[in-house]
């Protein structure tokens, strides 16, 4: 059984009476959805539709939890709370009262499905003092590899969900529920344009970093042409989701700058 700690991941508490209808107009999914076994994605986006923070949602004896990375949570929480006004909703950090564990490939009573090949389990402390964790790089590999994508510090308010992929089969976007923050901006995209920039996986033979530029000679776009996301050493070679302009997923994709390093688009299809 491959296990990971989790340890760059804050953890917020949500409970009372009407938790539920304010997460549901705070977050860009229909969180009446969510099951008790799964993690929903779901972003918290500001007014212009960019994502604030993009949050694992759980169910947990009739509360629910927010996962997201640690370096959003001085940001994330005074936010949330900002809206609560005069509805009954407590918002509890809870970062350090619990382990968050990842799990690879295997099903543990008390995980959270997040897709087919990793689960999250929220674990009391004294529960994981035996355990021998693997590498985290082995999370992230397969985070890659699947598509599980994170919004950090540095890419905070750099991403509307389309640029993610989060609308695709409504993974973190749901368009038929009611209004939240951003809303109307997503889905003017989704009902009478199209994404220009997606979310795809590349290998590199240099080291990448988050928020890395890549650059495509070809473009006309006064912007870089996409934005390394997240990224993984593997054993040789690097691996990253970044965005990229749709319209040249096919050209030549360099970092930074016409004499960086190549990255080479991994297909899926």
């Amino acid at each position: 059984m491959m296990q990971i700690q989790l340890n760059n991941r804050a953890l917020l508490r949500l409970s009372g009476s009407e938790a539920e209808s304010f997460l549901q107009a705070q977050l860009s999914n229909d969180i009446t959805q969510l099951s008790e076994r799964g993690v929903q994605l779901s972003a918290y986006c500001q007014h212009q539709g960019k994502i604030l923070a993009l949050f694992w949602v759980m169910r947990q004896s009739g509360d629910f939890l927010l996962s997201f990375p640690i370096g959003l949570l001085d940001t994330i929480l005074p936010r949330l709370r900002m809206f609560v006004l005069m509805s009954d909703v407590s918002i509890k950090d809870i970062t350090n009262e619990f382990l968050q564990v990842g799990h690879i490939d295997t099903t543990a009573d008390n995980a959270h499905a997040i897709n087919q090949r990793l689960a999250v389990e929220i674990a009391a402390l004294e529960s994981v003092t035996n355990i021998e964790f693997s590498n985290k790089s082995e999370w992230d590999k397969v985070c890659i590899e699947t598509g599980l994508v994170e919004v950090v510090q540095e890419t905070s308010e750099k991403f509307v969900p389309q640029m993610l992929n989060l609308d695709i089969d409504e993974v973190g976007v749901n368009f038929n529920k009611g209004c939240y923050p951003g809303q109307e901006v997503v889905a003017r995209l989704h009902y009478l344009g199209k994404a220009k920039r997606r979310l795809f996986s590349f290998k590199s033979e240099v080291a990448l970093t988050i928020g890395d530029l890549l650059y495509c000679e070809s473009s006309k776009s006064a912007r870089a042409s996409g934005v390394v996301v997240s990224q993984v050493k593997c054993e040789a070679e690097f691996l990253c989701l970044a965005t990229l302009e749709v319209a040249h997923k096919d050209d030549l994709i360099t970092l930074n700058s016409a004499d960086g390093a190549v990255l080479t688009r991994i297909e899926h299809e």
